[in-house]
């Protein structure tokens, strides 16, 4: 009994999968395994295989009847006497019956296959785009014989099997009578000449892998899992079909201080207790280096700054985002004798404390101005009764 084929599972797809996916898992698989390509034993029966379920499931009305009768093949389901016919669906057979004969579909060119590699940028390549120099190797026509397959000055002679033509007929007889089947010569490989002296380079195939260094330009406001495709950089084609494409896929590193949401950037700026009570003026780092950021007197922590058009560049679009900063409290973990002291008169004293802890516990204020700004700061959130109680 003759071994059922899945041509679904053959080509990977699933019985839904539409006419562009099932082409293009067809091309990858076809060049996969093409015999120019790949010298493996079994190679060429798989490359046949991939062909048969392609021609049954690219063909609407073919796939409509393969998928009524399941996936056994025509002498299962009509009896002996199909066996080599090439299941084809009801009209293929009737065609077959009234014309006597079935015609094979000719090679058709086919793309070269895609090359998939990840480029690893920096955060500020990212932000402002930059040029990297890629090592890629490819499937490229042979540059000794230029894709003939043939010794240079050796003679390329016209298939005897076929007689040139690159297919052969086949005649079978079944239970209907007897059918002429046309299909690609197995001696040439449909290409109806035969090579004498097989390219040293090559080995016959027409095609050798070859390493190639490519300029890749990264434009500004990439990000991560965005892909740059440069067509034509990819595996040449065959039977004369154009080559695939080069597919970059990048990956940008994690930055020291910034993080990152689209086109904004976000920045966590810490500060003490008495630069938040006091207010105080920073520099803040930025994409195109630092500025100056002006923290109002009693800022709470979790409170947004923002930086107007000092994000990231809009991919494809005008503008650029904005720098959020964040402004982070701290508190102080490890206190000394003194510092402790100052805490508890703190608790213990209420508002009036607070003038004695800013101006010693962190040591920061020591000129008559900034003790003047202290006092106008108490003055304004506590009631100026409060602080002599």
């Amino acid at each position: 009994m003759a071994i059922k084929k899945d041509y679904y599972e053959i080509l990977g797809v699933t019985r839904d999968a539409g006419e562009e996916e099932i082409r293009k898992c067809y091309r990858k698989l076809a060049f996969k395994y093409h015999p120019d390509y790949n010298h493996d034993a079994g190679a060429d029966g798989k490359f046949k295989e991939i062909n048969e379920a392609y021609e049954v499931l690219c063909d609407a009305d073919k796939r409509a009847a393969y998928d009524r009768f399941g996936n056994t093949n025509p002498e299962e389901m009509f009896g002996p006497g199909f066996q080599g016919f090439g299941f084809g669906g009801l009209g293929s057979i009737f065609d077959a019956f009234f014309s006597g004969a079935q015609t094979a579909t000719a090679q058709a060119p086919v793309r070269g296959a895609d090359i998939d590699i990840r480029l690893a940028i920096t955060f500020e390549e990212a932000a402002f785009g930059c040029e990297k120099e890629l090592s890629v190797n490819r499937v490229d026509v042979c540059g000794v014989c230029s894709g003939t397959g043939a010794k240079p000055g050796s003679e390329v002679k016209r298939c005897t099997t076929c007689g040139g033509t690159g297919q052969v007929r086949r005649v079978q007889q079944s239970v209907f009578g007897r059918f002429t089947n046309v299909m690609p010569c197995p001696q040439c490989r449909g290409e109806g000449k035969i090579v004498s002296e097989p390219c040293p380079q090559c080995r016959g195939g027409g095609f050798e892998k070859r390493k190639h260094t490519i300029q890749v330009k990264v434009p500004a406001g990439v990000d991560n899992g965005i892909q740059i495709i440069m067509r034509g950089e990819g595996d040449a084609g065959l039977q004369g079909g154009s080559a695939g494409s080069l597919r970059v896929a990048l990956s940008v590193g994690a930055h020291e201080s910034f993080t990152r949401d689209a086109e904004n950037i976000f920045y966590e700026l810490p500060v003490n207790v008495a630069q938040a009570a006091l207010g105080i003026e920073l520099d803040v780092p930025t994409l195109k280096g630092k500025t100056k950021l002006k923290i109002p007197a009693g800022v709470q922590s979790g409170a947004v700054f923002t930086l107007k058009n000092e994000g990231i560049v809009r991919l494809d679009k005008s503008g650029r985002g904005d720098e959020l900063i964040t402004v982070r409290v701290e508190t102080p973990e490890k206190l000394t004798k003194e510092q402790k002291k100052l805490f508890e008169q703190l608790f213990d004293f209420g508002a009036g404390g607070m003038i004695y802890f800013l101006v010693a516990a962190r040591g920061i204020i020591n000129t008559p101005r900034q003790k003047s700004r202290c006092v106008i700061f108490i003055a304004r959130i506590i009631p100026i009764s409060s602080v002599f109680e």
